[in-house]
């Protein structure tokens, strides 16, 4: 382009010289363009000035000596693609068309019309190497631009698009020579645009503003990813919010816009860890797919986008929900892309890595095999040479690591092998990740070993881990954890085969490692945890002194150095205490602090309790007594409200029979107080702590505020605890809610030991007065009884020294192939009519007289022994006294209530128990104090006997006999004027069932049961729609509950692995609220059934005439079910087959 100016006016001399400068060109640095004076009023620039295609517009100034800025023009994009489209070629240019412009002026200056010539240059000629006189400009100068603006009044409308031509200008510039001059002018003259567009106005019809924003907004951020200056992306996100808000909806640039802000939000909360600056990302991205049609190209980037966010604030705030989200963002970004779209591989792998970490919150065996699938969809999809394979091969390997650590399955961990195989041989010489590779290879073949105890595992182990070790530089960071990892190994091999040359090895990889860790380093003591461990074992095996003395050296340090985690130093604690175990010093004191640490998973801290009283016992035994009672509270921590029941219950399988163990101390240290306390507390403890979810609370009522009774039965209800029994999370909090308002509650005046569990001196104060309580401990190192006596201060404990735990576990397993020998299992009908509560006909077998060998060795070791020392006599028939039996281990499986000697009619009176005493049960002396203390007065309306019978409940078997069972008892009871109500068959259905619970003080069940002791809430009544749970009969709370009959099979029979919890439905019922409960503790006989039934009853009504009461009460339960014994007994003799049909009926209650 050539520039001619014409002054429209002679300028009679007042310019002596005159120059243009322009900005907006593609040519290189330079100052104004010199002019020079060709007429009066004509002025000439000799040169050309390129002016490049992708040039958005030109501004040209005009400048004096004199008079300075003069005027201006700006020439738009559109205004030189006119000129370009009738420019000439280069070699025309004389015959070029003539452009003109007037130059806008402001104030009294000089008026110019500028003429321009315009010419094509083919594009592959070098412009700067013309005429030394073209003047090229490739950049702009930001001064000379100032200055241009400058000139222009602000009131001009033309101006903030000048100020934003500059700004993109000087960004353009950025990105060719990244120099920060440049992106400083940019955002100087962005900001300018938008200052000048808010004070002129901008209406909604230009709608610049948003624009400006954006700009701005793009500015900042340019800035910022090269500086990395929070304040920057600050100011980008301010901008650009302001900029989306101003916005239509309808803009086809607010998506573009809001994925960009949503990008910004994310990149701060990196630097701040804000997870609220996430939360707006996601908000942002969300709002610009809501705008986005799901066929447009940016959608699948989108939801990219949304999914990263919300796997960022998973990581941050552990919301499962969030990493949900993010998989389900992820799915649909795959769905909308074709099979052969290059994003696809990328957007599969990053779906894989959601489902891994939804797999390491959940445990879900489905999330971490989609994680696996779609690892190998996305690997499938990019050459094995892809720059990305091996990464992701060790993914998906790890990822099969993970499944194999939860599921057990070999074929997981040899696949994750393989895989890391695969990555190693693709790896090229060189490979700065080689070291990485082979670490994870080592570590799967470790995992293996720990599956298989196969050497070659441990060997391929210790050889990849080696091979990493020589591939890590010496500086790297991760050499310490390679030298852990190795010596790891080296130990596990030593624990095989025994080479004290591994060992050795161990030792020495190890020392390494703790030598390159600085003490501040977080892993620095679990390097150290695990050179104490392997120095020990070496002194197992050498007994060098030096060994065990840098062992213990080691594990001390371990635990003074700031730990990584707080809860592994229970576990640095414990192997502390093994090795002054190993050196015979000191013993006890490490295993204590792990057992009262205020930190750390309760499992460890429990095993180092049981640690420190078992070395404790081996010193002294008094010294134990502090160590169990600590092993007594952590008990109920490892089942605490936290987790399912499913899950309570099977924390306790490996560690139900602590609470025995502590009760032997306690005898053997003489402290029988100490025994029934720690009886009390560590045994049901699943009952219990339902029990007390279950206290009534209207004490807290009048001793503290109308608040905190609220509180604490709306924040903990039974209802919400049933109800949430699988949800883990929720247990979580409401089991922190539980703890918080116990609490509360226990700042009350008078309230201070609210549910804490009982003293001794308590349990004894509400006692039966009508016979003492016995609680027969069962535990390898002894057995004991003690007696509680209602009125006696003490509890009398009474040495069982010819009973033993081993004499009562063959007892039991004797009963119970008795048991399946006899066909004594479901309760049923025999296909012959023969109709009996079990699964076929008990046949004699050659098994002889077990039944009366097993009551026979009860009755000699066990119960005579007890009513000796309760200096106990012969009972008068119509003053029998009663006894309830708490019983532990093996014995809660063996019918003590029956022991004795049945010789027949020659038996001699005083040689059975029944000859003494009515035995009952109990599950816990607590669970009857509870129903000494607080009598329960039935009202009228509710005084009733509610049946159910089921004789031929679907896809079960039939057991008609249930038919005459409550015919006979409906008959007794109505003669009596007593309210009953039965539903049988179609009609007993489970909402009816429980809505007649409800409005009856007794129930009656003639069918079939089951019994889950797994999840003993799912344990119920087989009804004709399906089973009544106790779940549902325990969420009622039933106000009126007073006596229950379990007319069905095996319904106190227990769990062996569980024998301290109690988990039938006779404990069951009890929990529910019913004072006593007639149960059975192995399947009974059709036939028999409704004669006891009936027995029962007769004597329950008699009992009930003879004290003028209205019906009967369940306290005479006992009594009642004694007499039903007794009368099928004369009618069947005292015949081995005889004692299996009245010796399962079992009291349980007050």
């Amino acid at each position: 382009m050539a520039i001619e100016c014409r002054e429209n006016i002679a300028a009679q001399a007042t310019l002596n010289g005159l120059a243009i400068v322009v900005f907006g060109s593609a040519g290189e640095d330079g100052g104004p363009l010199n002019l020079k004076r060709v007429s009066a009023t004509r002025w000439k620039y000799d040169g050309r000035v390129e002016i490049g295609t992708n040039i958005q517009g030109l501004i040209l100034v005009a400048q004096s000596e004199e008079i300075g800025d003069i005027g201006y023009i700006h020439l738009t994009e559109a205004e030189l693609v006119e000129f370009r489209t009738r420019a000439v070629p280069d070699d025309q240019f004389v015959n070029t068309p003539e452009f003109r412009r007037q130059l806008l002026i402001e104030g009294n200056r000089p008026s110019l019309t500028l003429s321009f010539l315009m010419c094509v240059t083919p594009p592959d000629e070098n412009i700067a190497s013309r005429n030394d006189q073209d003047r090229v400009f490739r950049d702009t100068n930001s001064e000379l631009a100032v200055a241009a603006v400058s000139a222009l009044p602000n009131s001009d409308p033309k101006k903030p698009r000048m100020l934003r031509s500059y700004g993109n200008l000087f960004l353009q510039r950025f990105h060719t020579t990244r120099r920060e001059s440049d992106i400083n002018n940019s955002i100087y003259f962005f900001e300018r645009a938008v200052q000048l567009v808010r004070m002129q106005g901008d209406s909604p019809e230009d709608g610049q503003l948003p624009e400006f924003l954006e700009d701005a907004g793009n500015a900042f951020f340019e800035r910022y990813e090269q500086t990395r200056n929070l304040p920057d992306l600050d100011q980008a996100i301010s901008r650009l919010e302001r900029a989306v808000s101003g916005r239509s909806a309808v803009h086809a640039d607010l998506p573009q816009w809001l994925n960009a802000l949503g990008t910004y939000f994310g990149l701060r909360s990196k630097h701040t860890g804000d997870v609220t600056d996430i939360s707006k990302a996601i908000s942002a991205v969300q709002k610009a797919i809501h705008l986005t049609a799901d066929s447009h190209t940016d959608m699948p980037i989108l939801l990219y986008n949304l999914g990263i966010s919300f796997i960022s604030r998973f990581k941050r705030a552990g919301d499962v929900n969030d990493i949900s989200e993010a998989i389900s963002a992820h799915e649909k970004a795959i769905h909308l892309i074709s099979d052969s779209d290059a994003k696809r591989p990328i957007l599969l792998k990053d779906l894989a890595l959601s489902f891994a970490h939804r797999f390491e919150y959940t445990r879900d065996l489905t999330d971490i095999s989609e994680s696996i699938s779609t690892f190998q969809k996305a690997i499938h999809l990019i050459p094995d040479r892809h720059a990305r394979m091996r990464e992701w091969l060790n993914d998906l390997g790890t990822a099969f690591q993970f499944r194999f650590e939860h599921s057990g399955d070999l074929a997981d961990i040899s696949e994750s092998i393989s895989v890391h195989q695969k990555a190693i041989r693709l790896a090229a010489d060189g490979d700065p990740n080689m070291h990485r590779w082979q670490n994870n290879l080592g570590n799967a073949f470790m995992c293996r070993f720990q599956k298989t105890r196969d050497l070659t595992d441990i060997s391929e182990a210790i050889s990849a881990l080696q091979q990493a070790l020589h591939h890590t530089p010496n500086s790297h960071p991760d050499m310490p954890q390679r030298l852990n990892n190795l010596g790891t190994a080296f130990a596990n091999r030593f624990r095989l085969k025994g080479n004290v040359a591994d060992i050795s090895e161990a030792i020495s990889s190890l020392q390494k490692a703790v030598r390159l860790t600085p003490d501040d380093h977080v892993d620095k003591p679990s390097w150290l945890n695990n050179l104490g461990t392997v120095l020990t074992h070496r002194f197992e095996q050498t007994r060098s002194p030096a060994d065990i003395s840098e062992a213990i050296s080691a594990l001390q340090k371990a635990i003074h150095l700031p730990p990584n985690d707080l809860g592994s130093m229970p576990g640095v604690m414990n192997n502390l205490g093994n090795s002054y175990m190993a050196r015979f010093k000191h013993i006890g004191n490490p295993y204590r602090q792990a057992a009262i640490s205020s930190t750390g998973s309760p499992s460890i801290r429990l095993r180092a309790a049981r640690n420190w009283a078992q070395f404790s016992q081996n010193l002294d035994p008094s010294l134990s007594l502090d160590a169990f009672d600590t092993v007594i509270e952590l008990l109920s921590q490892v089942a605490g409200l936290e987790q399912t029941m499913q899950r309570r219950h099977a924390n306790l399988v490996d560690i139900s029979d602590l609470s025995m163990a502590a009760a032997a101390a306690a005898f053997s240290a003489g402290r029988p107080d100490k025994a029934l306390e720690w009886l009390e507390q560590g045994r049901c403890l699943v009952w219990s702590q339902l029990n007390n979810l279950r206290t009534p609370l209207d004490g807290l009522q009048s001793a503290g505020s109308r608040l905190e009774l609220e509180s604490i039965e709306s924040e903990a209800s039974m209802s919400q605890k049933i109800s949430l029994q699988d949800q883990a999370t929720a247990h979580v909090k409401l089991a922190k809610d539980w703890d918080r308002l116990l609490l509360k509650a226990r700042t009350i005046p008078g309230y201070e030991d609210f549910l804490r569990p009982a003293q001794c001196s308590t349990i004894l104060e509400h006692l039966p007065k009508s016979g003492p309580v016995v609680i027969v401990n069962v535990h390898k190192n002894r057995c004991d009884a003690l007696a509680l006596i209602s009125g006696v201060d003490d509890p009398l404990h009474i040495p069982l020294d010819e009973f033993s735990n081993e004499k009562a576990v063959k007892l039991r397993v004797r009963l119970q192939t008795h048991l399946h020998s006899s066909g004594v299992r479901m309760r049923g009908a025999e296909a012959d009519g023969d109709d009996e509560r079990a699964t076929k006909r008990y046949v004699k077998t050659k098994s002889g007289s077990v039944m009366k060998d097993i009551l026979h060795e009860l009755w000699t070791s066990v119960v005579k022994p007890i009513l000796d020392g309760l200096r106990f006599s012969v009972s008068s028939p119509s003053h029998p006294s009663r006894i309830w039996w708490c019983v532990t281990g093996p014995l809660a499986f063996l019918p003590i209530h029956a022991a004795g000697i049945y010789a027949g009619p020659s038996a001699e009176l005083g040689s059975a128990i029944s000859d003494f005493a009515i035995s009952s049960y109990t599950p816990t002396v607590s669970a009857l104090v509870e129903r000494v203390k607080k009598p329960r007065k039935i009202d009228e309306e509710n005084m009733g006997l509610f049946m159910i019978s089921q004789p031929a409940t679907p896809n079960l078997p039939p057991i008609p006999a249930t038919t005459k069972e409550i015919r006979a008892i409906e008959r007794i009871l109505k003669d009596r004027d007593f309210r009953v109500l039965c539903l049988e068959r179609d009609a007993a259905t489970v909402d009816q069932g429980m809505k007649n619970m409800e409005n009856h003080s007794c129930v009656h069940f003639a069918c079939h049961a089951s019994q889950d002791v797994r999840e003993p809430l799912r344990s119920g009544f087989f009804l004709h729609d399906g089973p009544l749970e106790l779940s549902r009969i325990i969420e009622k709370q039933l106000k009126a509950a007073d006596l229950a009959f379990l007319s069905a099979c095996q319904t106190s029979a227990g769990d062996e692995k569980l024998s301290e919890e109690a988990v039938h439905l006779a404990a069951g019922m009890l929990a529910a609220g019913y004072r006593g409960v007639v149960a059975t503790m192995w399947s009974i006989k059709d036939r028999y059934g409704p004669v006891i039934a009936e027995d029962f009853y007769k004597d329950l009504l008699r009992r009930g005439a003879q004290d003028r009461k209205t019906g009967f009460d369940s306290s005479e339960a006992a009594y009642a079910l004694h007499y039903a014994t007794q009368q099928i007994r004369k009618i069947l003799d005292d015949s081995e087959s005889s004692l299996l049909v009245w010796v399962p009926y079992v009291h349980f209650g007050l």
